[in-house]
């Protein structure tokens, strides 16, 4: 994890404006299924690994970022921004509207869309413990797709569910009800999207519990080969993901951030 003294200050930071923004006890049914509780958590373990996401996200952004405006699809509270660089151009989507109320007043220049609007304008997408939650999440992976430039990078991350994760997540206090897919799924709809894995990792280090991955457009991949000598060391893909078969469904809703 990418932590020096400044992030681990900040990270206190954003805990203590959630607590006092938030009654997490009296509303946790209402927001059980955001990423507020994870990162408040009173078990130290519990919180760390819900920052450690969003830090492992932050950090395949600085490794593959393009210029230009990025999405926060899913975006809770907008916590991405504030690990950011303060003056990039922020996008958002987020259906509960108390969570984008807030995202409105913290982060003042953020723009918010939504999902049926988007257009093919953006330099980096990140799905972050948002696509889980959904049923139909074929038609979300073509979304998602679509709205990436073809230059685009798209940053996501999701829950393995495998046997190490429930057993944490228990310990946690959480439910699964409202995890509809595990990210082996996730990856998988997003290749038949026509995206390309560049290169994943795990959180914690060496603890499968959550994947974090970055992607781009496979004919992104394909115009490179076909001008190799227009190629640069950053573009050239890194590692392929393996995946398990997708499930098909309808679309519960548009996403929240989620635990």
């Amino acid at each position: 994890m990418d932590l020096t003294l400044a992030t681990f200050r900040l990270i206190l930071a954003r805990r203590r404006a959630l607590q006092a923004e938030f009654d997490i006890a009296r509303i946790f049914e209402q927001i059980q299924e955001s990423c507020i509780p994870s990162y408040c958590h009173a078990n130290p373990v519990a919180a760390a690994v819900s920052w450690w996401r969003l830090l492992a996200a932050r950090a395949l952004y600085s490794r593959f970022q393009r210029p230009g405006a990025i999405l926060d699809f899913g975006s809770g509270t907008g916590e991405l921004h504030h690990f950011l660089d303060q003056n990039v151009d922020y996008h958002f989507v987020e259906q509960d509207e108390r969570l984008a109320e807030t995202v409105a007043r913290w982060i003042p220049g953020a723009t918010r869309e939504y999902s049926e609007q988007l257009k093919p304008e953006f330099a980096t997408i990140f799905a972050l413990d948002s696509l889980e939650h959904n049923q139909d999440i074929a038609s979300l992976a073509t979304l998602l797709a679509t709205a990436l430039r073809p230059e685009g990078r798209l940053i996501v991350s999701g829950p393995t569910e495998n046997g190490l994760y429930r057993l944490g997540r228990r310990i946690a206090g959480f439910q699964a009800a409202y995890h509809l897919n595990t990210i082996y799924q996730i990856e998988t709809a997003l290749g038949d999207a026509g995206l390309r894995p560049i290169t994943h990792r795990v959180v914690p280090a060496g603890i499968p519990l959550f994947r974090i991955s970055a992607w781009e457009h496979a004919s992104a991949v394909t115009q490179r080969d076909a001008e190799p000598d227009h190629a640069t060391a950053d573009d050239m893909p890194r590692a392929a993901t393996g995946a398990a078969p997708s499930s098909n469904g309808k679309s519960r809703s548009q996403p929240h951030e989620r635990t």
